[in-house]
């Protein structure tokens, strides 16, 4: 039996979105493939209303690999990484693996990080590069990264603001123009709903004028030369893209915007909304009030259940949910929300749950 993912990553994905990946392969330097891929960048621009300063961009890989575009082709001196969950934590290390000097700004799990904090460390004028992960899945916290973006524009115009939205972009609120960010990326396995593979991201002018102060770029994590290859070729990309995954992520976006960013949106805060009400009245949400993500709740296990036999419970129903992740294993659970999910499924899994673990 299929068990319908309720994971933060990857989520479910539809027939109709699996059968897009059956066409039949075509060249990646051909005028077919041209199409297809300029079409995607071109319904991308429209959905996230971008500003003809913001490019989008497709690579085949996972959102990690952005980690490390970032500290190969962005970060010149020394970066800030602010760190309240395990992925942001990720975004860091990898910057210093690329052997950039970068300094963390440790938050507590399930707090988020805040205008202030992000001033404090700013001020020093240590710093050409800042990064945020705007929906920390580890912990289901959402940082505020337009209020973060509105102090970084004001106050410090040279610093490139990098946004890791791994798990909200396409069901969270991303729009760079609303932000103030100079890069923000994502995976298509989360809110795209599709099968990981692709990482999508929104890069601005001032962040390739960075790149060109920047030397050793490497071969894949090398920004400027992602786009300076597409002018040369027009909607190629510099390496052989997953075909059958960009096919399916055409599908995606005609469908996102059908639905509209609005009521994507609207769609995703309905789901949240309802299961920390569930949450509320059955446990408590681990994020502090007000942060909390609208793509995946990170729920304390306060009545000290058994998480595993949940799982095999809700396996042989058809479902499944996340345990915590890493050093909140068994002291959380993770219901995901996002992507093609709606409040008629999250209602049918928490309807479960509350039988199972005889909740009602």
């Amino acid at each position: 039996m299929h068990k319908k993912l309720l994971i933060p990553g990857p989520t479910e994905v539809s027939q109709e979105i699996l059968n897009e990946q059956a066409h039949l392969l075509i060249g990646h330097r051909g005028s077919e493939f041209a199409e297809l891929y300029g079409g995607i960048t071109e319904k991308l621009a429209k959905y996230f209303e971008l500003p003809t300063d913001v490019k989008p961009t497709i690579t085949t890989s996972s959102g990690t690999l952005w980690f490390d575009i970032i500290g190969r082709s962005i970060v010149k001196k020394k970066a800030l990484a602010c760190t309240n969950g395990a992925f942001a934590e990720r975004c860091g290390q990898t910057m210093r693996s690329c052997g950039k000097e970068t300094d963390f700004l440790e938050v507590e799990w399930g707090k988020a990080v805040k205008p202030e904090m992000v001033a404090a460390k700013l001020d020093s004028g240590e710093y050409d590069t800042l990064t945020v992960c705007h929906n920390e899945s580890s912990t289901g916290v959402r940082n505020p990264i337009d209020e973060i973006g509105k102090l970084v524009r004001k106050k410090y115009p040279d610093v490139i603001y990098a946004i890791d939205a791994v798990s909200s972009m396409a069901g969270d609120k991303t729009l760079p123009s609303e932000i103030g960010c100079d890069i923000i990326f994502a995976s298509t396995q989360k809110c795209f709903a599709l099968p990981p593979g692709l990482a999508v991201a929104l890069v601005n002018d001032r962040a390739l004028e960075r790149a060109k102060e920047v030397s050793n770029r490497g071969a894949y994590t090398d920004l400027l030369e992602i786009f300076e290859f597409e002018k040369k070729h027009p909607h190629q990309t510099p390496f052989t893209p997953c075909i059958p995954l960009l096919y399916a992520l055409n599908k995606r976006m005609d469908l996102l915007l059908a639905e509209t960013y609005d009521n994507v949106y609207k769609r995703h805060l309905e789901m949240a909304r309802y299961t920390r009400q569930w949450a509320k009245k059955h446990f408590e949400m681990f994020p502090e009030p007000g942060y909390e993500s609208i793509t995946v709740s990170c729920i304390k296990n306060t009545l000290g259940k058994d998480f595993k036999v949940l799982n095999q419970k809700l396996g042989e129903k058809g479902y499944i949910i996340s345990n915590g992740y890493g050093k909140l294993a068994d002291k959380t659970f993770r219901i995901g929300h996002m992507g093609e999910w709606n409040l008629q499924g999250i209602k049918e899994v928490t309807g479960l749950i509350d039988s199972i673990w005889g909740l009602n």
